[in-house]
């Protein structure tokens, strides 16, 4: 296990409604959207806690936001991401090495990996390093028209807040739809709500994938415990 200066961690802003014991949405950055979506790079199971529901947030979720060397498609049908410890990348080691989009060549011959440094099966015993990236048809119609776009890495974009629902629904952050929500939630007093500053590292990431397997209100369990109704 990683020590805590050589972890991500990410900080999330949580509405807590403290009548009702819950998590109303937690306010989050890209990093936190971004480690969600890792999430449905688990192997299918059915529909299991509230993984459908990020799933459907994801579909729903604009084309515009997303990085220009993603697309939906390709990560509503994913392969695992999971590293060997479980953990999806995004709060692991080696969050930093993530490749995304990229490619690397055999100097040699020409056999191409998505993974770093891997030996080339030619049998020459050469390293894939040379870095070839991925355009896919959004970025390279971008390309074709004079426009271009910075790609971040990840999977959504990064001058975006978004809403993240207990049930880990993700949907860009709005006054509108946070007093839509109030009401939704039938909120009679917002005396009663209350914010908190808190901070996922990998303990709060291996809980927040062990409850989104099980229950539909994951950030209540992990940030409210005992407490939440």
């Amino acid at each position: 296990m990683a020590t805590a200066s050589k972890t991500s961690k990410v900080m999330l802003k949580l509405l807590i409604d403290t009548k009702g014991q819950r998590v109303l949405f937690a306010e989050a950055g890209k990093d936190f959207v971004d480690f969600l979506f890792y999430l449905l790079s688990l192997p299918e199971e059915g529909d299991v806690g509230c993984l459908t529901d990020l799933y459907q947030s994801l579909e729903n979720l604009n084309e515009t936001y997303m990085q220009p060397n993603q697309n939906k498609i390709s990560m509503l049908n994913p392969k695992s991401s999971l590293n060997s410890n479980g953990l999806p990348l995004m709060l692991s080691d080696n969050h930093d090495q993530s490749t995304a989009g990229k490619f690397y060549l055999c100097g040699y011959y020409n056999h191409v990996s998505d993974v770093y440094n891997s030996i080339c099966p030619c049998g020459s015993g050469y390293r894939m390093t040379k870095v070839l990236t991925f355009v896919n048809s959004s970025a390279a119609a971008n390309s074709s028209t004079g426009t271009t776009a910075a790609v971040e890495g990840g999977f959504v974009k990064g001058v975006v807040t978004y809403m993240v629902m207990d049930n880990l629904e993700v949907k860009p952050m709005s006054t509108i739809s946070s007093i839509a929500l109030l009401n939704e939630f039938n909120v009679q007093n917002v005396r009663s709500l209350k914010e908190k500053i808190v901070v996922l590292g990998v303990d709060e990431g291996m809980k927040l994938l062990k409850a989104s397997l099980e229950c539909k209100t994951v950030l209540s369990s992990i940030f409210l415990g005992d407490t939440a109704a």
